[in-house]
C-alpha cells in the first residue's frame, strides 16, 4: 500500500510540471520497475491529479462490509428463512444489504441448509391412507413370511394408454459433447390424440394374459369382468399348477371393484388382494411394467394403432423370467420401504 501512495505523490508531481500521461507511466516504470503500477491506473491517477484532486488516498467506500457473518446476521437469516422458505439468496441480500456471497456462505456453512424443490407425488397423502398403506404392506409381508411361495401364485395387472407417439423425456434425449459444442435443442412436443388402451395381467414368471380395448370402448364393470373371463381361462391353460389357488392383485378403480368383478371373483373363488388408493409405489404394474415398455416406445412415431399394438406385444415377449422375478423382488422390499416411510410416499415420480 505504501509503494502505490508513494507512485501516486510521483504521478501528483509530474502533473504539476506538466508531463503527459505517457511520459508519467515511463517515469514511474524507470523508477520502480516490476512494482510499477499498470498503465490505467496511472492514467485514472494523472487525470484525477489534473482535474484539481489533491488526495492521494482512496474515497470511503459506502455500501456493504466485505465480511460480515456475524452472529446477528446469521440469526437474522435465519429468522428470515423461517418466515418464508422459498426466499432467493438475492433477496435475502437485499433485505438485509448483505452481499450475496456473504448471504450463500451463512445459508450453506453456518446454517448447513440447501434449496431443495418440492416432490412430485400421486397426491398429499392424509394420515387415513398413510395407515391403509402401511397396514398393507406389513400385511403383504407378513403372508410371504408365513408362505414364501406366497407371491408364486399372485397375478397382477392393470390397463393404461399406449400413444402413437410419447414425446422422449429430457433425460432420454440427453447426449455426450465436449464444452465446446452448442447444446442440443429440441420442439416441445405433445402426445398424440392416437391411443390404445392396453390391459396386461402377469406374474412371476411372465406374461399371462394381455388384450387392447378396442376403439371407442369404455372399461366398465362388466366390460372388465369379460376381461378376467378371459384371463381365467388362460390361466388354465398356461398356468395349470396354480389354475385352482392363483389370487389377483389389481387397483382400486372402479371397474376392478364393482359389483359384477368382486361376484364374480368370488364365483370362481379367486381372492383379490388389497392395493391402497394412488399407490403406484406398490403396483408391479405401475413401477415395473408400464414404465419399461413406454421408455422403449418414448420419441417413436407409429403409423396406425395395430402398429402400437404389434410393437407393443413384441415388447411384451421380449421381457426375460428374470425381468418378472425382479420385479416381483422389488415388490417384496418395497412394503419394507413402505413400512420404513411410515406410510409415506418414498422414491421420486
Amino acid at each position: 500500500m505504501e509503494i502505490t501512495i508513494e507512485q501516486r505523490y510521483a504521478i501528483k508531481f509530474c502533473v504539476k510540471v506538466n508531463k503527459t500521461a505517457k511520459e508519467t507511466f515511463d517515469m514511474l516504470q524507470e523508477g520502480y520497475g516490476e512494482a510499477c503500477m499498470s498503465y490505467s491506473q496511472a492514467k485514472k491517477w494523472h487525470k484525477a491529479f489534473k482535474e484539481g484532486r489533491e488526495d492521494v488516498t482512496d474515497e470511503a467506500r459506502s455500501g456493504r462490509p466485505l465480511t460480515s457473518k456475524t452472529d446477528n446476521n446469521v440469526s437474522c437469516v435465519r429468522e428470515l428463512l423461517n418466515s418464508d422458505r422459498r426466499m432467493s439468496v438475492r433477496l435475502l441480500s437485499d433485505s438485509l444489504n448483505l452481499p450475496k456471497t456473504i448471504v450463500h456462505e451463512i445459508v450453506s456453512e453456518e446454517l448447513g441448509m440447501r434449496k431443495i424443490c418440492a416432490k412430485l407425488v400421486p397426491i398429499v397423502l392424509p394420515d387415513a391412507q398413510k395407515t391403509h398403506r402401511l397396514e398393507v404392506s406389513k400385511e403383504m409381508k407378513k403372508m410371504c413370511r408365513d408362505n414364501p411361495n406366497f407371491l408364486d401364485n399372485v397375478i397382477t395387472g392393470d390397463e393404461s394408454w399406449i400413444f402413437e407417439y410419447d414425446p422422449e423425456t429430457k433425460r432420454q434425449s440427453a447426449e455426450w459433447h465436449t464444452t465446446a459444442s452448442p447444446r442440443q435443442k429440441k420442439a416441445r412436443m405433445s402426445k398424440s390424440r392416437v391411443k390404445s388402451m392396453l390391459i396386461v395381467f402377469f406374474d412371476v414368471k411372465g406374461v399371462v394374459h394381455h388384450e387392447f380395448v378396442p376403439p371407442g370402448k369404455t372399461v366398465t364393470g362388466q366390460f372388465y369382468k369379460k376381461v378376467l373371463q378371459r384371463l381365467n381361462n388362460r390361466v388354465t391353460r398356461v398356468r395349470k399348477q396354480i389354475k385352482n389357488c392363483w389370487k389377483l392383485h389389481h387397483d382400486n378403480a372402479l371397474p376392478h371393484t364393482s359389483f359384477v368383478v368382486t361376484s364374480y371373483l368370488t364365483k370362481i373363488r379367486v381372492d383379490a388382494l388389497s392395493q391402497p388408493p394412488y399407490s403406484p409405489d406398490l403396483a408391479p404394474p405401475d413401477f415395473f411394467l408400464f414404465p419399461k415398455l413406454k421408455r422403449e416406445l418414448k420419441g417413436k412415431h407409429w403409423d396406425t394403432v395395430e402398429t402400437i399394438q404389434s410393437t407393443t406385444t413384441s415388447l411384451l415377449k421380449s421381457l426375460s423370467v428374470e425381468d418378472f422375478q425382479g420385479a416381483f423382488n422389488s415388490w417384496k422390499s418395497r412394503w419394507q420401504k413402505c413400512i420404513d416411510a411410515e406410510g409415506s410416499y418414498f422414491e421420486d415420480f
